[in-house]
């Protein structure tokens, strides 16, 4: 098993990557991750607790709270809560991808969205680096569907998509690699609970920001 400075893992396992800010964890975070794990056919998740979001103004609460708060909101075997980009130094999704590709060889990383940060995956530093290093694993929103599929990545890489069943075959594909799945909506967001009070205060209940 292989141990870098965050979780262990074996390699040819297919772990889901969910990055955010998780400020705070909620259960639309929950619910998108246990659906990657059935639905993208992926051994684990790990979810990537950030040092802040380099396309937000406002900073985040502290690490250690919002890790304690993930912790307690996501409790499943399969998914792990890590601080793992504070450790490694990095901030950018595509730096922290190719360290964690360095780190943990033989590993079959997925990297896991909300259709919401599909509709601005353009603006991230070396997106497309990002699509040739790993699949995308893509989970509607709600209110992003149109908008996700009619994103310049959508529009960029339509041959790397796959559709329906296929989407169970996303650990295993070579990158370019995508797939967009609809799920049940669930409205949590970490911007609604912030404005309502509910985080700051012993809450453990935004959706994963742009990275």
């Amino acid at each position: 098993m292989l141990r870098c400075e965050g979780p262990f893992a074996r390699p040819g396992q297919k772990i889901g990557l969910l990055g955010g800010s998780f400020d705070p964890a909620h259960d639309g975070h929950v619910h998108i991750t246990r659906a990657a794990l059935t639905r993208f056919g992926l051994d684990r998740v790990w979810w990537l607790v950030s040092p802040g979001n380099p396309l937000k103004k406002r900073g985040p609460a502290p690490m250690h709270d919002r890790l304690i708060a993930a912790r307690a909101a996501m409790q499943h075997p399969r998914v792990e809560v890590t601080d793992i980009e504070a450790r490694l130094g990095m901030r950018y999704t595509a730096q922290t991808i190719a360290a964690l590709q360095d780190r943990y060889v033989g590993v079959r990383f997925v990297w896991l969205m909300g259709a919401d940060n599909l509709a601005q995956f353009h603006l991230w530093q070396d997106w497309q680096t990002i699509m040739a290093r790993v699949p995308v694993g893509v989970l509607a929103r709600p209110g992003d569907r149109i908008s996700a599929r009619m994103s310049k990545a959508a529009r960029m890489y339509p041959e790397a998509r796959l559709i329906g069943r296929q989407a169970a075959l996303l650990g295993d594909m070579e990158a370019p690699a995508w797939s967009f799945v609809n799920l049940p909506m669930n409205q949590s967001s970490s911007t609604a609970i912030r404005n309502a009070g509910g985080w700051g205060a012993g809450a453990v209940v935004d959706r994963q920001p742009p990275r």
